[in-house]
């Protein structure tokens, strides 16, 4: 199997990967976007599941996104959230292990 650098504007395809057993609640937003562009509202990842997004690759063929997680155990909220950079094909791991803040 082939891979290439995304080029810019090109969709860099990225898996949102949840590294927890429990299922979470994910947004995901693609920060290359000029107003930002929201990927995934809310969508419910279940325990060590992955999902694919497609974001916009900059000058050097990386995509740029923030997202945040809430557990979907409302009895015992949990939240987390990071911005990063990736190349084609990468999987980022997201998770809601810390306090949620006010």
């Amino acid at each position: 199997m082939l891979m290439h650098a995304a080029q810019a504007g090109e969709g860099v395809e990225v898996k949102i990967t949840n590294d927890g057993t429990s299922d979470i609640f994910v947004t995901v937003y693609d920060m290359n976007t000029n107003p930002r562009k929201l990927v995934l509202t809310n969508a419910r990842i279940n325990g060590f599941t992955s999902v694919p997004i497609s974001l916009t690759g900059d000058a050097n063929g990386e995509a740029s996104l923030s997202w945040t997680a809430t557990s979907t155990d409302a009895a015992s909220k949990k939240c987390g959230h990071a911005e990063t950079t990736v190349s084609n094909a990468a999987s980022v791991k997201v998770h809601a292990d810390s306090a949620c803040s006010a």
